[in-house]
């Protein structure tokens, strides 16, 4: 047991400063767009590893390169990074028009006073598929710009509407970075982790489309949705997700997908094999902050560590949350707040992966129920905080279109957050706990 040690979390927090308050003086004062997203995460990260180095002069700056490559050598670390490789090379592969088809095939099927509730639904399963929020708020929320324009629906319903589906994704995919870096870090099967958080999710889904529903049938329709759809675009999305539920090797699962994502692409003449290659290679070069960052905070998490930071941040814990159900909430908590800081839930989730490992311990949590706790509560507060990059992006999509709209405007129609967590507070408090194996 590693001495308790709170100034070993210095660079944490030299790291919030940089990233959260540059960020905040980008986006709120110099009014720069995607303020917070101008910040280079992976060199606000250095500093921090930085500052540990500069830490504890008893140990030597060899010894501290060593305990650095030992938090780096773990397997957890490597099979990330090889899952997020992968999964930018699907994402490269099926690209735009496969998640459009998915959106109007659903649309073309529902009358148009469920048109709202069909987005809600579309985006919930293309995240699961695609396994990325940004990405299916990037692709739906021009469509669902499109529904507010013809049917008269609120563009803040809408929009709110599509973001929350898109969280929906983001929590329980099986290629979500998020999935992969709890599930990693906590070392638990994914599908053991799906089937804890699904009973969070699926209730709080179940609850938000009836909200969804409510709001719909009181609104004055204008006119309906309607655009060319290619259902044979549809299949690598089913492929991935049915593979996943299975329970199917996730590198398996995705190369399944990328295989017949290939051959429907090519085959329907949706694009050649030279582009198809550079877009391979667009996606996995999309997933090379993400793969750095990992590194990164692997290192530094094991610096930390090692000077006792984290058995200072589990002293503080242990004061506050009493028992096994505090444990969660504590565990949920902590993830929350490093989300809210670094306004990146894989981040959070990265940087709490080790604390939370110990808390399982401490607590007797088990592991699937410690990376569903962390991927959750992530995912709540990613899903509503109006500087983080889903509503930035779904913000700057509408804009394109010609609308105008704040993140102020959109909260109030963010029913997914809201309710997933009531369920996760439930899922905590209501249920018993089997103990860690």
């Amino acid at each position: 047991m590693k001495k308790s040690n709170p100034k070993a979390l210095l660079p944490i927090g030299v790291f919030l400063v940089l990233y959260l308050g540059l960020g905040i003086v980008f986006e709120y004062v110099m009014k720069i767009p995607m303020g917070f997203y101008n910040i280079p995460i992976v060199l606000a990260f250095m500093v921090a590893i930085l500052t540990a180095c500069l830490q504890n002069r008893k140990v030597s700056f060899d010894d501290k390169l060593g305990i650095m490559a030992q938090g780096i050598a773990d397997k957890n670390i490597i099979t990330m990074l090889l899952i997020f490789l992968v999964a930018g090379s699907f994402v490269g592969v099926v690209g735009r028009s496969s998640a459009e088809s998915v959106a109007y095939f659903m649309l073309s099927l529902i009358p148009a006073k469920f048109a709202v509730a069909v987005l809600f639904v579309v985006a919930c399963f293309v995240s699961t598929a695609m396994g990325t929020s940004v990405g299916t708020i990037t692709l739906i929320a021009p469509i669902a710009a499109a529904v507010s324009d013809a049917s008269g629906f609120d563009l803040a319903l809408c929009v709110g509407s599509v973001m929350g589906g898109a969280m929906f994704g983001d929590n329980l995919s099986f290629i979500s970075d998020t999935t992969i870096a709890a599930c990693n870090g906590q070392g638990c099967p994914m599908k053991d982790k799906f089937r804890e958080n699904f009973w969070i999710a699926f209730p709080a889904a179940l609850v938000t489309l009836v909200l969804i529903l409510i709001l719909s049938l009181r609104t004055t329709l204008n006119g309906a949705v309607a655009h060319e759809y290619h259902l044979l675009q549809i299949i690598p999305y089913v492929l991935v997700l049915a593979g996943g539920i299975i329970g199917i090797n996730v590198f398996v699962v995705l190369l399944a997908g990328i295989f017949s994502g290939i051959i429907i692409m090519l085959a329907t003449g949706q694009t050649t094999v030279v582009d198809m290659i550079g877009n391979m290679g667009s996606g996995i070069s999309g997933m090379f902050e993400t793969c750095m960052v990992a590194i990164l905070v692997a290192a530094l998490c094991a610096m930390i560590r090692e000077y006792g930071g984290f058995e200072a941040l589990l002293s503080a814990i242990r004061k506050v949350f009493r028992g096994r159900k505090g444990g969660q909430l504590g565990m949920g908590l902590l993830v929350a707040a490093m989300d809210i800081a670094t306004a990146n839930n894989t981040v959070a989730i990265v940087m709490a992966n080790p604390i939370a490992a110990e808390m399982s311990e401490e607590y007797g949590i088990t592991h699937s129920k410690a990376a569903s706790l962390l991927d959750t509560f992530s995912c709540i507060s990613q899903g509503v905080i109006p500087y983080g990059a889903q509503m930035l992006v779904a913000l700057s999509a509408v804009h394109e279109m010609g609308h105008e709209l704040s993140a102020f405007d959109v909260i109030p129609k963010l029913f997914y957050p809201g309710m997933l967590l009531i369920s996760s507070l439930v899922f905590i408090f209501a249920f018993p706990e089997k103990k860690n194996q």
